[in-house]
């Protein structure tokens, strides 16, 4: 018998409304709204048995695909701040690829760095290998997990 499988992305961070709220934009998600009939999420935790003083800051902490065609991103909150490179880290692929142009995947890639920026994202560095036709900009989420786009 073959189990059906299914995943959903798990980032851990010290402020998951606001990492929701910044990703969502970014990847073309939703935030996600609590179950019904619960008017919010705090209401939600509280209904399942999270004390009402502990799930007063509870705001959103995933988001969705609106076509339901890739995973749950959950950002899971823990006490710690973050303190190394990141294991694994989002693509942002914007550029189309090697097959155009480079300096229009140049400015693909610069037009989204801009828009990340402005929802709080901070650039890192630029990696521009025209020997290899190959540019990329490294960023940072507002919590500092690095990302890059492509």
């Amino acid at each position: 018998m073959s189990l059906e499988r299914s995943y959903q992305i798990t980032i851990d961070c010290s402020d998951p409304d606001r990492m929701a709220r910044f990703w969502a934009p970014v990847l073309g998600y939703e935030l996600q709204e609590p179950p019904a009939p619960h008017a919010s999420w705090k209401d939600y935790w509280v209904s399942v048995g999270v004390p009402e003083d502990e799930a007063e800051g509870y705001g959103y902490d995933s988001i969705v695909d609106p076509t339901g065609a890739r995973p749950r991103i959950w950002f899971q909150q823990v006490p710690e701040p973050k303190e190394l490179k990141n294991r694994l880290h989002f693509d942002l692929l914007v550029g189309g690829g090697r097959s155009v142009p480079l300096v229009e995947r140049k400015r693909r890639v610069q037009e989204e760095a801009d828009r990340v920026s402005a929802l709080g994202a901070t650039e890192l560095r630029v990696m521009d290998n025209s020997e290899h036709n190959h540019f990329a900009i490294a960023m940072v989420d507002p919590e500092g997990n690095e990302f890059d786009i492509v």
